[in-house]
């Protein structure tokens, strides 16, 4: 069986890896028209958090701050899965005097970028092909592959016209700021500050609807000065990079089977896409949802087959 993996962000690569460990019968292609380090998850901070919705380049991110103006719940739905899990001490709390709560936890960070190459390299050991293209329409692959996965993202707004996907736009700075290795996340989430394995992120925004990649001057000053608000010391940082990406957002994330049929052919489709700012948090889970229908998608095309053969 033919299968080809439309994008090359993590969701891409994480399901095309499922694909051959669940299907290794099958011959699996990535076709994209962007490849790191011009994807989307490219910008992404990559931090666990977990969100609401049906060996690695991780690393430990210990005794994190997130902090509440007034402490909205004692206990979010998420304290059991994170580890260690507490209330901010009093002493803790005196380093953000603009804030009376806060909750200190360690959870995972991954630094995206090496990520997807590294996911290229277990790809390409499978003997995965990889072909930069831009696929316009799905059907136009129907003569060359079995299977199609759309792991297109924001692309698939218009690849499949899917109008519950919408953007939501968010620009970030990547500094050199060696010193800081704690994460801290403000209360509303628009805030934060990410240490990685070779630059720290600041963020960022959440613009619903914005469509612009073009970074905005006046954004820029706005993060800096609010993560430095938190951080004093940031003010430090050096080589500044401003970065901006759209978050593949709906009601839903779209794991789902579907056949495309044209002229008594057919195309059977797998869908991933739609995870909106929690892609790095659930990729590996949903990719794996995605194996398993790409091979239900197999047995259905060769139940056909022996049907046709009777």
């Amino acid at each position: 069986m033919q299968v080809a993996v439309v994008g090359a962000g993590v969701i891409g690569l994480s399901t095309a890896l499922c694909i051959t460990e669940t299907c290794p019968s099958c011959s699996v292609t990535v076709l994209s028209d962007q490849f790191s380090p011009n994807t989307t998850s490219d910008v992404a901070a990559g931090m666990l958090i977990p969100h609401i919705y049906p060996g690695s380049f991780n690393s430990g991110q210990h005794c994190p701050w997130h902090l509440m103006h007034p402490p909205k719940e004692e206990l979010p739905f998420w304290s059991d899965i994170v580890l260690g899990f507490r209330p901010m001490s009093e002493a803790e709390l005196q380093k953000f005097p603009q804030h009376r709560f806060g909750q200190a936890f360690t959870t995972l960070k991954c630094d995206c970028p090496p990520y997807l190459l590294w996911l290229e390299k277990r790809l390409k050991a499978t003997g995965t092909q990889m072909y930069t293209r831009k696929v316009a329409d799905l059907w136009e692959l129907h003569r060359e592959y079995d299977i199609v996965v759309n792991c297109t993202g924001m692309g698939a707004h218009q690849l499949v016209g899917d109008k519950q996907l919408f953007p939501v736009r968010g620009q970030v700075l990547k500094v050199h700021a060696p010193w800081v290795t704690q994460f801290i996340r403000d209360g509303d989430g628009l805030t934060y500050i990410y240490p990685g394995i070779h630059r720290v992120t600041l963020g960022g925004t959440r613009e619903k609807g914005n469509w612009s990649l073009s970074p905005d001057a006046g954004t820029t000053r706005d993060i800096f000065d609010r993560c430095c608000s938190l951080e004093p010391s940031l003010q430090g940082a050096q080589d500044i990079e401003v970065k901006v990406g759209l978050r593949p957002s709906r009601q839903s994330v779209r794991v789902q089977r579907e056949v495309l049929s044209q002229g008594g052919l057919k195309l059977p489709v797998v869908h991933n896409y739609g995870h909106g700012a929690g892609g790095f948090s659930v990729h590996r889970g949903t990719a794996k949802e995605a194996a398993v229908l790409v091979e239900e998608c197999i047995s259905a095309l060769q139940a056909s087959s022996s049907r046709a053969k009777l």
